[in-house]
C-alpha cells in the first residue's frame, strides 16, 4: 500500500520538474525559426530583444542569401550596441533633453545619446528578455508572438504596459510583424519599432550605395545637430531626401562625403494616419532581391548604417559603415515634446496600440512572387 501511494506522488514530482524546466526554456533566450512550405524562404527571431535574426531569401536564379544583419549568439544580442533586427522601446528615436511633461507632470528618463534618451534608454525593449508565448514552426502562416510587461517607472516612463510582438511568415513571401500594446495604469508615450539592417545582397556583402531605394514620402522632419526634430515638417523636393522615385542610396554624394555620416531621417509617411498604405521599395540590381514595405504609422526611419565600425557578426562577418539599411515606421521623433505632430500618447481604458508592417519580397524572375 506505501508502494502504491508513493507512485502518483513521484509522477506528480516528475511532471513538476518537467514542467519547471519547460517555463526555464520559454524565460531563457534561443532562436526560433518560420519556414515557408516550399522551404526557399525562412526566418529566425529571438526572444532576447523580441529580434529578428536572420531572413532567408531567394534571388533570381533561386540562390538564397541571409539578407538581414546580426549576431551568432543570444548574448551578443544582449550586450550589442546596434540593435541588430531588436523591437526597441517603450520610444523609439530621440526623447529631447530625456524628458518630457505629460497631463501635467514631468517625467525624467534615462540619458544614453548625449543629452537625449535613445530607443527607451539604455535598457530599452531590445536589451530585456521577452517570453515566448505561441511558437507555430510550419505550415501555411508560421508565426510566433513575445511578451513583455513593461513596469510603472521602466527606465522613467509612466505607467504599465502590457507588450506583444508577432511575427508572421503569410503568402509565400511575406513577412508580417505585429506590434500591440495596452497600458493598464498610466498614460504613457509609446512608439516601438523593428531595428532590422537590410541588405539584399548578403549580409556582410559591401555596402548597400548602389541598392535602389523610393520612399513614399513629400516631406520629412529637419533635426538640429542632437538629431532633435526642430517641429518643421518640410517638402523632400529639391532636396537630398527626395527619394520619392527609385535612386541608389548613394546618388547625393553630399550625404557621404565630409563627415556626412549617410541618412538617418525620419519621413512623414503620405497617406493617412493608421491606414495599412506602401511605405518604400528597396531593390539591389545584381541579385534581383527586392521588397516592399507597408505600414500603419506616420513616420519612417530612413538610417543607412553610418555607425557601423568594425561590428563582429554573424558567420564570421565584419560589418562595416553604410553595410545595411533601416527603414523603421514609427512615430514621428520626440513627438511627445512636440504637440505638433501626431500624437503617440496612449492612455488606460481600452485604447490598444497597433503598429502593423509588412515585407514583401520578390526578385527579377518574378513580377511577384504571389502568382509563383
Amino acid at each position: 500500500m506505501e508502494r502504491a501511494a508513493l507512485l502518483p506522488v513521484a509522477l506528480l514530482l516528475c511532471l513538476a520538474l518537467a514542467g519547471s524546466a519547460d517555463a526555464r526554456r520559454m524565460k531563457a533566450g534561443g532562436f526560433y525559426e518560420l519556414k515557408n512550405r516550399r522551404g526557399d524562404f525562412s526566418i529566425k527571431v529571438t526572444n532576447q530583444g523580441a529580434a529578428l535574426v536572420s531572413a532567408i531569401v531567394p534571388d533570381g536564379q533561386g540562390n538564397l542569401a541571409d539578407i538581414v544583419l546580426g549576431y551568432d549568439t543570444v548574448a551578443e544580442y544582449a550586450s550589442g550596441s546596434a540593435s541588430f533586427g531588436a523591437t526597441v522601446g517603450r520610444v523609439a528615436n530621440r526623447i529631447a533633453n530625456a524628458q518630457f511633461v505629460l497631463d501635467g507632470k514631468t517625467y525624467h528618463l534615462i540619458r544614453n545619446d548625449g543629452n537625449n534618451t535613445l530607443h527607451g534608454g539604455p535598457r530599452n525593449f531590445g536589451k530585456v528578455l521577452w517570453t515566448v508565448k505561441e511558437h507555430v514552426r510550419n505550415g501555411d502562416s508560421p508565426y510566433i508572438t513575445f511578451y513583455y510587461h513593461s513596469f510603472d517607472g521602466e527606465q522613467g516612463f509612466p505607467g504599465d504596459l502590457n507588450v506583444y510582438v508577432t511575427y508572421q511568415l503569410s503568402r509565400p513571401y511575406d513577412l508580417s510583424i505585429r506590434m500591440n500594446a495596452t497600458a493598464t495604469s498610466k498614460a504613457t508615450p509609446v512608439n516601438l519599432a523593428n531595428h532590422v539592417y537590410w541588405n539584399l545582397a548578403g549580409h556582410g556583402s559591401g555596402d548597400v550605395l548602389k541598392h535602389k531605394v523610393q520612399v513614399r514620402a513629400s516631406h520629412y522632419t529637419p533635426v538640429d545637430r542632437s538629431m532633435i526634430p526642430t517641429g518643421q515638417i518640410v517638402p523632400v523636393s529639391g532636396t537630398k531626401y527626395d527619394f520619392r522615385a527609385p535612386t541608389p542610396v548613394g546618388t547625393h554624394k553630399e550625404a557621404f562625403l565630409g563627415g556626412g555620416g549617410g541618412y538617418d531621417i525620419n519621413y512623414a509617411v503620405d497617406g493617412r494616419q493608421n491606414d495599412m498604405r506602401k511605405v518604400a521599395r528597396v531593390q539591389e540590381p545584381k541579385s534581383g532581391r527586392a521588397f516592399e514595405l507597408w505600414a500603419n504609422q506616420p513616420g519612417v526611419q530612413f538610417y543607412t548604417a553610418g555607425g557601423l565600425v568594425n561590428e563582429k557578426g554573424k558567420d564570421g562577418k565584419v560589418y562595416r559603415q553604410y553595410g545595411a539599411l533601416c527603414l523603421e515606421t514609427q512615430a514621428y521623433p520626440d513627438a511627445v515634446n512636440h504637440p505638433e505632430f501626431p500624437s503617440s500618447i496612449v492612455r488606460p481604458g481600452g485604447q490598444v496600440y497597433k503598429h502593423d508592417m509588412v515585407f514583401r519580397f520578390s526578385n527579377h524572375n518574378q513580377a511577384s512572387y504571389y502568382d509563383a
